[in-house]
């Protein structure tokens, strides 16, 4: 058994406009890079748990959900909040016997951004008694927002209003990502705007965030006008001495999100006519297609809808005129029809498909130059 070509697993290499992967076959450490492109910059949550800003065409290694950190492959998205961090420039608003916020900046700091505190209060529950913050309405339709919020008291409901509903969460004294979707979304606007029974909420608030999208994503500061990050471009590691078209595993394993677009991840000749893809679909099923001298090898391997909102590990093994898939610890499905294996396989990419870029986040990638076992197999994507 070979590993001829892994990522991460907490060994990261990154500089301008590349990403190492390496050859770890015989004991021996040989480069195999990515070409890496992004057009601007970015944020990360680095190593020290605080977000930072990387430039240009630097890969990002996120350690938000890991000490061994994952890459972070997005596309291209917007804040269309104008003051993401200054809280000063939203609208303080009351009616009727709700009290004007109060706002104080710089209260603390939650990542390394300095967060605002803001506290909340009314006499009687209605919805003609209000005292809320609201933001910029935004110029065009979004569907996404987000913000870091914790309560600095107990437990408390506040309302949130992004688009034409009224709908009430809890907020704890733990620093919290809160995540809105829906449609139509047009302004930020939060506090208290509804009939909840909480008269007061003393909370700390910082990073806001909408965006047009079915997921949120990496913070994109502001100061004043929008912000855009734009989309990333991975691709080109790995030559034909390390991946074998005649027998071989492709494993990853990571955070696809849920999403309402394709996404393929591939092992190919470089020119598509010949291609091992993993694939996270639309309708959030996952599945895996083959492709030999541009012929389709067999039915794609397609699961039901799948959970892709939290860590995914997938095997894909070809060997002897067969294709198999195992996730998560289990055998998906194998298709045996005599199946011609593809040729000339040495190009590994993340966005080979320009329209289904591999927009997930990554904590390791291997190929293996033979096949595995069924029993190897579901050790290395049991999680």
């Amino acid at each position: 058994m070979a590993n001829t070509l892994n990522l991460g697993n907490g060994n990261w290499a990154t500089k301008k406009d590349s990403l190492l992967a390496y050859n770890s076959e015989n004991g021996n450490f040989k480069p195999l890079p990515f070409s890496f492109e992004r057009a601007s910059s970015a944020t990360v949550v680095n190593k020290a748990g605080l977000i930072e800003t990387v430039g240009s065409g630097e890969p990002r290694i996120d350690f938000s959900n890991d000490a061994k950190g994952a890459l972070l492959l997005e596309p291209s998205r917007t804040n269309l909040i104008t003051y993401s961090e200054d809280f000063s420039q939203w609208n303080l608003i009351n009616t009727g016997d709700g009290q004007a916020p109060i706002l104080t900046s710089g209260y603390t700091t939650h990542l390394g951004l300095n967060a605002s505190r803001i506290i909340f209060s009314r006499t009687t529950t209605s919805t003609s008694n209000t005292s809320s913050i609201r933001g910029n309405d935004y110029t065009q339709s979004t569907n996404t927002f987000s913000i870091y919020i914790k309560s600095n008291t107990s437990n408390v409901n506040i309302d949130f209003r992004l688009g034409s509903s009224i709908v009430s969460y809890e907020i704890t004294n733990e620093w919290k990502r809160m995540e809105f979707n829906g449609s139509d979304f047009y302004r930020s606007y939060f506090g208290f705007i509804g009939n909840d029974s909480d008269l007061y909420a003393d909370l700390s608030i910082v990073a806001a965030q909408a965006e047009a999208g079915s997921y949120p994503t990496s913070y994109i500061p502001t100061q004043g006008g929008v912000g855009t990050r734009v989309d990333e471009s991975c691709s080109g590691a790995g030559n034909d001495q390390v991946i074998n078209s005649t027998e071989g595993v492709l494993f990853w394993k990571g955070t696809p999100k849920q999403t309402s677009t394709y996404r393929y991840l591939s092992l190919s000749d470089g020119i598509s006519n010949n291609f091992i893809q993993i694939r996270f679909n639309s309708d959030n099923s996952i599945s895996n297609r083959m492709m030999s001298d541009g012929l389709n090898q067999g039915s794609t391997i397609l699961t039901s809808s799948y959970d892709i909102s939290n860590e995914v590990a997938i095997a894909v093994r070809w060997y002897n005129a067969t294709f198999s898939m195992y996730i998560n610890g289990d055998l998906i499905a194998t298709t045996q029809t005599g199946l011609t294996m593809p040729s000339n396989l040495s190009d590994l990419s993340f966005d080979s498909v320009s329209a289904a870029k591999f927009y997930v986040s990554t904590e390791i990638l291997q190929v293996y130059n033979t096949a595995l076992t069924d029993q190897e197999l579901i050790n290395l994507t049991t999680i």
